[in-house]
């Protein structure tokens, strides 16, 4: 059987061309404004996985190489 992609993760995760996988940084959505300058400007940059959470990224999106 056709194996198929698991949609929630690829619309969170981004591959890039040389094989990285990036995510947006968590709590970005609300409740910023109690957050010192230092956290603020650390949330607008994106977090690249690690090894092996990028196996486990491999099997649930087979066909994004």
């Amino acid at each position: 059987m056709k194996q198929k992609t698991h949609k929630a993760l690829s619309k969170r995760i981004k591959l890039t061309k040389s094989g990285k996988a990036i995510k947006r940084k968590a709590g970005q959505d609300h409740f910023n404004s109690r957050e010192s300058g230092k956290v603020k400007r650390n949330k607008r940059s994106d977090v690249a996985f690690t090894k092996t959470a990028k196996k486990a990224i491999a099997t649930l999106m087979p066909y994004h190489k």
